[in-house]
């Protein structure tokens, strides 16, 4: 459910791992192109996908009779989606989420989204989260990426169903943890991002990602996420590729902000949702019910909606007081 540049490539892992797959997409041109031409000119123009990949603009054809349902939007349009999809989604079906944000205003993971909105339990709801970047994955390059699911007979038949010659699903019953390494790595590739468009260096680079990953992990520690996630694909794998690649959108969209560009500018010169700018507000928010120190979060968060410069973000966290270092702290 959702024809972007993920929802696409992901929908081409199930099929070439040999699984039947409808796409939903929301404009019928693009529908029409994927089932006539087999692409998706909008978020993947010249790659050819599967033949036997069958695309609808009809929510309920797409979901009809469906064992697993893929939701693949952006974060802040799931509950709205959801609730007009409810009676349209089979009872038995494995819930999946390749979403990686958090709701404004309730601060809920994205499995907490479906569970809430279509009262499903959590052994029925899943998450993929990893270093997924998609145009490389749609050109099959070798890939690997993680099964969440706190149902182990759940998180087996999604594995078996998106294990294709090129993409290695592994299971892990932490869906808090694979949820948030997903999400928070978009906010600190949007600092990193920043780093780059100012001019820094690696060594900027490689302290904005383990300082990043300690956030995250302090976060996950207060979720009662499993700690050793974070040294996994959902954690330091996402973390990394996601800045370090210029394919990601989050890092990206800040290298824009970093040579000086506007919030708005980069917003109006940006096709597909860069998911941190919106989640930064609400990782902020959830940290701070939970009493935890996110200051790269926080920094990025004043940047993209306090009107901050990156320089000054940069002068605010390089004049943090000195602490030893320690694991999560």
């Amino acid at each position: 459910m959702g024809a972007g540049s993920w929802g696409t490539t992901f929908a081409q892992v199930l099929c070439d791992a040999g699984t039947p797959v409808t796409l939903w997409a929301r404009r019928q041109a693009l529908a029409e192109a994927v089932r006539g031409r087999h692409e998706n000119p909008s978020y993947l123009p010249g790659h050819l996908l599967p033949e036997d990949l069958r695309a609808t603009c009809d929510p309920a054809e797409a979901m009809a009779a469906a064992d697993l349902v893929v939701f693949a939007l952006p974060a802040q349009t799931l509950r709205q989606n959801l609730t007009a999809w409810a009676s349209l989604i089979p009872a038995g079906a494995l819930l999946v989420s390749l979403i990686k944000g958090i709701e404004l205003g309730s601060a809920a993971r994205m499995s907490q989204v479906i569970a809430d909105v279509l009262r499903a339990p959590p052994d029925r709801v899943a998450v993929i989260s990893g270093p997924n970047l998609a145009h490389e994955i749609a050109a099959r390059q070798h890939a690997a990426s993680v099964v969440a699911c706190s149902d182990p007979g759940a998180a087996k038949l999604l594995q078996s169903a998106c294990h294709a010659p090129y993409f290695r699903p592994y299971t892990n019953p932490d869906v808090i943890g694979c949820e948030l390494g997903g999400t928070v790595k978009n906010v600190i590739a949007l600092a990193v991002g920043m780093a780059v468009g100012m001019g820094l260096g690696d060594n900027t680079r490689a302290t904005l990602i383990t300082r990043g990953l300690a956030e995250t992990a302090r976060l996950g520690a207060a979720l009662g996420a499993d700690q050793l996630t974070f040294a996994g694909l959902a954690g330091m794998g996402d973390l990394v590729a996601t800045c370090s690649s210029p394919l990601s959108r989050n890092r990206t969209f800040g290298e824009k902000l970093g040579r000086g560009a506007t919030l708005a500018e980069v917003t109006a010169s940006t096709m597909q949702t860069a998911e941190g700018v919106k989640s930064s507000l609400s990782v902020l928010e959830l940290a701070r019910r939970h009493d935890v120190e996110m200051p790269i979060t926080e920094v990025v968060a004043a940047v993209l909606h306090q009107g901050f410069s990156a320089e000054r973000a940069a002068e605010l966290l390089t004049s943090r007081s000195a602490k030893p270092e320690r694991y999560g702290v």
